[in-house]
């Protein structure tokens, strides 16, 4: 698989993600994936397998009215590839942390990916 082709599948799995779009972004997930969520050092969630997954990925929409994350680097060697992104997304709902629905959440953060078969198998994402 070349450069090119990573690239478009990492951004069709980020360009459903920006529109709450599951099916889009599931149509380039393996169904064995596993997922791990990394925030300030800790392990804040995961999911293993394609169900679990698109669980994750359907409960997560009640927190944003909307969210984007702009990839504005991508490098990639074998079947890893890492995206740095720009992360805005507007709460939906008041969260435990003090943060309220309405307020603009901005950070920076890291996806790794690991491809199998043409299809996202792994994904980690850093912040």
């Amino acid at each position: 698989m070349n450069k090119d082709e990573k690239c478009t599948i990492i951004e069709k799995y980020v360009n459903g993600y920006n529109n709450f779009d599951i099916d889009e972004m599931l149509s380039v997930i393996h169904p064995e994936v596993e997922f791990v969520n990394i925030s300030g050092g800790e392990i804040n969630a995961s999911a293993s397998g394609i169900d679990e997954f698109r669980d994750m990925a359907e409960d997560s929409k009640k927190y944003f009215s909307s969210r984007k994350q702009t990839i504005i680097d991508f490098k990639e060697k074998d079947d890893q590839v890492a995206i740095e992104v720009e992360y805005e997304g507007v709460l939906a709902v008041d969260l435990p942390n003090g943060k309220k629905a309405g307020e603009t959440m901005r950070l920076n953060g890291l996806s790794e990916f690991t491809l199998l078969n043409g299809m996202i198998y792994r994904i980690v994402d850093i912040s």
